[in-house]
């Protein structure tokens, strides 16, 4: 009997000059579409279809009865077969059919649902006879159907379902790109999240990774006795963060609003209200520009905790970091690019000025004066503005020498209080802060403090950023009176963190681009 084969799905139009125009595929669909309106089976009229198990559990499923039936049978092939006939479970199973083989009087498909692929064999006498089988096989790839059957292992040994009824839920009326040659443009991919999903199983499983990451992290945080709280979007202060807010304004109100560009002074006034661990994961807006580890909309996870400092932090990082490698990875040595990281063994911890010493020999430990600073700058090719100060330029000198050199993980600590307007200074050290970042794989992973509960000196911080806002500096802090009154009212001594999420989900999933991990990534409108 001759074998007539299906593609996977029709080859996209851009890939060759022969192939079919899109509009004219999309007609011949549309046409099927209207046949079956006209016989009075519109798919779109079906209102549910009852799914009892998904591809992946139906082939667990059979293997774990063939092993019990293999069993009780021992060597008998006849009992074998007569166990596996008796044990035939009926399950009912809805997806996407991405593929078909018509071979005369019955026909193969691969039917994909949200855990995997499973085949399906249809058979003409077994699902309604020859009226049934010629509309099944008018049928496109990518309808979305339902299949009713029994599971079985075929001859050539692949576990199948034996359709016994099969429905058309949903009729496709646009090709997906061919299996081999379609949807490769990372930018169609990004746009069109959809269809990448469709065709790319392993992105799939990158955003079910993702959310696997956040209920781990929520686990982990509620067990350790946190409260998820939510807080204001729309801000008349967007502060918290040295970046530039989206600007928009209220109308209801007749006033100019921003986007949160941080969580951080609306989750400090639930600090002092008393809620002692509080954590909130949402969306923040920062106008700034777009690439491999920058959206301008992502996800932060801020966390505060009364009675603890920048210490209590890092062993919270630090251990969270490794429970949810274990979790969504299953070891703590992870694969990213070339490099295995190591979550496992204890995080290196190197103050600031200590890593700079390190990488690069120079040692501001020794400099005391911003005119040593500059020097050392212009000695060591480190551009800088007027408006910085020494502390800037040891930060600075930080982002030139040190970030590359930090794949493993690593606790940078103890940064200088010009870029830390927020951080309780060193008792011992009044020029530094008790502040950490973690570093891996050369990224920023998160940003720690002893939160500044003194309402005068917080007072003296934001006069300092209204003066480099002043002078240019757009990403600058501006007073934030209710805050300050809040911290008047008195915060406790207290711990607190942020972390970006879509970093963290792009490291656990080696992704190499913060596109990879976000369903709709910002992108340019097509005119």
């Amino acid at each position: 009997m001759s074998e007539v084969k299906e593609n996977t799905a029709p080859a996209a139009p851009e890939d060759a000059a022969e192939e079919q125009d899109i509009n004219s595929l999309k007609k011949i669909r549309m046409d099927k579409l209207d046949a079956l309106k006209a016989e009075g089976h519109d798919p779109f009229e079906i209102t549910k279809f009852d799914v009892t198990a998904h591809a992946v559990k139906a082939l667990e499923a059979y293997e774990a009865d063939e092993a019990e039936f293999k069993a009780q049978a021992g060597e008998d092939e006849e009992k074998l077969a007569e166990l596996l006939e008796n044990g035939r479970k009926t399950v009912r199973l809805a997806g996407r059919m991405m593929s078909r083989r018509i071979m005369g009087k019955a026909a193969f498909l691969d039917l994909r649902d949200k855990s995997g692929k499973i085949q399906v064999y249809v058979r003409r006498d077994d699902i309604g006879g020859t009226e049934v089988y010629s509309g099944f096989k008018k049928w496109d790839i990518g309808d979305i159907i339902g299949v009713e059957g029994y599971v079985f292992r075929t001859m050539k040994g692949e576990i199948s379902v034996h359709a016994q009824s099969i429905t058309l839920l949903t009729k496709s009326l646009l090709p997906l790109p061919e299996k081999w040659h379609g949807l490769k443009d990372q930018d169609t991919r990004y746009r069109q999240r959809y269809t990448d999903l469709i065709m790319n199983p392993d992105v799939k499983d990158t955003f079910i990774k993702r959310s696997k990451i956040i209920a781990s992290i929520r686990r982990f945080l509620d067990e350790r006795g946190f409260m998820e709280v939510e807080t204001p979007m729309l801000v008349s202060n967007a502060g918290g963060a040295a970046a530039r807010p989206f600007e928009t304004h209220y109308n209801a109100l007749d006033e100019d609003v921003k986007l949160r560009i941080s969580l951080e002074l609306y989750l400090k006034r639930l600090i002092v209200g008393g809620l002692e661990r509080v954590y909130e994961i949402g969306r923040v807006f920062r106008n700034e520009g777009v690439d491999a580890r920058h959206n301008p909309e992502f996800t932060l996870m801020e966390l505060y905790q009364a009675y603890t400092d920048y210490h209590g932090m890092m062993e919270l990082t630090e251990t969270m970091f490794r429970y949810l490698a274990q979790e969504v990875c299953g070891t703590t040595v992870i694969p990213y690019g070339d490099n295995m990281i190591d979550l496992g063994k204890p995080f290196e911890r190197l103050t600031m000025v200590e890593a700079i010493k390190k990488y690069s020999g120079v040692d501001f430990a020794e400099v005391t004066t911003l005119e040593e600073a500059r020097a050392l700058a212009k000695e060591h090719h480190v551009e800088f503005e007027e408006r910085h100060k020494r502390g800037d330029i040891i930060n600075l000198f930080f982002e030139e020498f040190v970030e590359k050199h930090l794949i493993q993980p690593t606790f940078i600590t103890d940064h200088p209080i010009e870029i830390s307007p927020l951080t309780k200074r060193k008792p011992d050290a009044p020029d530094y802060v008790e502040r950490f970042e973690l570093f891996i794989n050369t990224w920023e992973m998160c940003n720690a403090y002893s939160e500044l509960n003194d309402p005068v000196d917080q007072r003296e911080r934001f006069k300092a950023q209204e003066e480099a806002l002043s002078q240019g500096d757009e990403e600058a802090n501006r007073t934030d009176e209710d805050f300050l009154r809040a911290l008047e009212i008195g915060m406790p001594p207290t711990g607190g963190i942020g972390y970006g999420i879509d970093r963290l989900v792009m490291l656990l999933t080696n992704s190499p681009a913060i596109r990879d991990v976000l369903l709709f990534p910002t992108m340019k409108s097509i005119d």
